[in-house]
């Protein structure tokens, strides 16, 4: 019988893996947080229990390593789309706009309840990792401060104001093409952004 090259066992380890983290994601959505058991997990990923243990100790640690997972692929997706545009009003469009659509479909809890179900030390860790979309906004901000298309402001601030208003529209569920427009026209103009007759964005001593 051969044996299992290092490559393929990895790449199982790897499709395993996946497979628990997809079918936790799946049970998020469908059932939430609350009574959800690794036997759930185990049984929706259609893999033994035993081995969900082999990857993830509890609940606790396959919630951390879930949330850690989408954010990573969230914000990689979003840092090369961002390389596509130059004009730092328009970028914040698309952060906006990224983020309405993610959050609508989103399966993980927000922020309180992830707070009521993890440890101090892993929520910490989370919430270090999601600070990373904070400092792209923050970025984002700055250039268009820099660049004269926005005014100055304190960017710390301005970035919490435009999650908090994030959040709010997510949690609103109207992820309509109509309603993500209004939002990221929202978000700009209460920025201090400005647009000639034709939408594009002006610097702020063009007339």
């Amino acid at each position: 019988m051969p044996r299992i090259s290092a490559a393929t066992n990895a790449a199982q380890r790897a499709e395993t893996q996946r497979r628990i983290l997809t079918g936790f994601g799946e049970l998020l959505f469908t059932h939430g947080l609350p009574g959800l058991t690794m036997t759930d997990v185990a049984r929706h990923a259609g893999i033994g229990r035993t081995a969900v243990y082999n990857y993830y100790a509890d609940i606790e640690e396959l919630l951390i390593a879930y949330a850690l997972d989408e954010t990573e692929r969230f914000l990689g997706g979003l840092r090369e789309s961002l390389q596509s545009l130059e004009n730092p009003v328009e970028r914040l469009a698309l952060y906006v706009r990224t983020q309405v659509e993610d959050l609508s479909r989103r399966h993980l809890p927000p922020g309180p309840a992830m707070a009521a179900v993890l440890s101090p030390a892993s929520f910490s860790k989370l919430a270090d990792h999601v600070g990373e979309l904070s400092v792209l906004l923050q970025d984002i901000l700055r250039d268009a401060m820099a660049q004269g298309y926005l005014p100055p402001a304190d960017i710390g601030q301005l970035a919490q104001l435009i999650h908090g208003t994030l959040s709010s529209s997510a949690a609103r569920g109207d992820g309509t093409p109509e309603a993500v427009l209004r939002t990221v026209r929202f978000i700009q103009l209460g920025a201090g952004a400005r647009f000639d007759d034709g939408g594009r964005p002006v610097t702020l001593g063009q007339p």
